[in-house]
């Protein structure tokens, strides 16, 4: 894909609606998947507090998910095990070294039949994958506003069919 897409500021009112579009991109993410056998890269990037744990939170449970999800701050990765396929769950804001994830054989967690949902990915640039998708979380006075940016085939595929 020579050229990115950014998709027009979508504005989320509160918490219901910003899981809300994370079960709307779930469900795009699970029907790529339902014909694709390669890993779906996503990057959560924004501020503390800006949604990025909300987001993950209704994709989850789009996909099945029963019970908490919260940020893998200490752990760097929380797996979540479905049927046919694998998500993950990683947030590096703590991530000292990016090399670290070297150790933890982070190229594994980019197996087939995988979603990476990455919140701080520009902790580990370089060693991280590129991104099929960014999901730009910001705040704007009581609400928040999400940008998408699409940097690949497969990305685009999964955002035509959200739209």
């Amino acid at each position: 894909m020579s050229k990115e897409f950014i998709m027009k500021p979508i504005i989320l009112a509160n918490e219901q609606e910003t899981i809300l579009f994370g079960k709307q991109l779930a469900t795009q993410c699970l029907n790529y998947l339902s014909n694709h056998d390669n890993a779906i890269v996503i990057y959560l990037i924004g501020d503390l507090g800006a949604g990025k744990t909300t987001f993950s939170r209704g994709f989850l449970q789009q996909l099945g998910h029963v019970g908490n999800v919260k940020s893998p701050t200490y752990t760097l990765v929380e797996p979540y095990q479905f049927d046919t396929f694998s998500v993950y769950h990683f947030d590096l804001y703590r991530l000292g070294y990016p090399e670290e994830l070297e150790f933890m054989g982070i190229r594994e967690y980019f197996s087939s039949k995988s979603i990476c949902l990455i919140e701080w990915p520009m902790q580990a640039k370089g060693i991280l994958p590129t991104a099929d998708i960014e999901i730009h979380l910001a705040y704007l006075a009581l609400e928040r506003t999400v940008c998408v940016q699409v940097n690949s085939e497969k990305g685009q595929a999964i955002i035509n069919q959200l739209q």
